[in-house]
């Protein structure tokens, strides 16, 4: 198991960094949010700790980044901060758990244990997303239809995970401008219709069932038929 922990006070820091190494876990540590952000972009990690209070970047936007990243990367948020507002946002911005500060080690080590056992079992059970005879594999990354290998770009495999993700619900434009392409939405740019329409070429160009639909002033639907 590979951990990263984003913690600005270096004496806890190396306090949970011993531990967890004890324990036989792999950690990394960024001492500020900037790094912490780096590391993500640039890892895959099994667990990932963070504090709040960050300098640069503070601890909620990083969980917001690991979200985007990979959505199933069980995220800790460790903090002094235990108002029921901070924990809201907290859990908004997409963290598994929330650990108050001061805690016991013992306690932390549960958790995270608890964490990437639920992840591991999940990534387990779950290593394909599947409709009708289209099957996109989470861990090779790779997308076939009736058996047969279809190459997407990087962001046409987004944008088809989160259709999918999603399957049999209307996700309007905005929704997949800001989960997809990480941006706020630009009423004047036809963009999403675009991918879409590379998507349809792909996926539903030659087979009989039609997999992407268009609700008229609502967005899109992934569905059979």
């Amino acid at each position: 198991m590979k951990i990263l922990l984003v913690e600005d006070e270096p004496k806890l820091a190396s306090f949970v960094k011993k531990g967890f190494e004890n324990e036989g876990y792999e950690i990394d540590v960024a001492y500020d949010g900037r790094v912490g952000q780096s590391l993500i972009q640039q890892n895959r990690y099994d667990l990932v700790i963070l504090d709040v209070n960050l300098p640069y970047v503070n601890g909620f936007e990083l969980c917001r980044l690991v979200r985007r990243q990979d959505a199933r990367v069980p995220v800790l948020l460790l903090t002094a901060l235990d108002s029921l507002d901070d924990k809201v946002t907290g859990f908004e911005a997409g963290t598994d758990d929330y650990l108050v500060k001061p805690f016991e080690f013992k306690e932390l080590l549960l958790r995270a244990r608890v964490l990437t056992r639920r992840h591991t079992e999940a990534a387990t059970v779950k290593q394909a997303l599947r409709i009708a005879d289209l099957e996109l594999n989470l861990d090779a990354k790779t997308v076939t239809r009736a058996g047969q290998r279809i190459d997407l770009t990087t962001k046409e495999y987004a944008l088809l995970e989160y259709l999918l993700l999603n399957r049999g619900k209307i996700i309007s434009r905005v929704d997949i401008a800001e989960k997809v392409w990480e941006l706020n939405f630009d009423t004047n740019t036809n963009v999403i219709d675009v991918y879409v329409s590379y998507l349809r070429k792909k996926l539903d160009k030659g087979y009989p069932v039609k997999l992407i639909h268009t609700v008229v002033g609502m967005g899109y639907v992934l569905r059979e038929g």
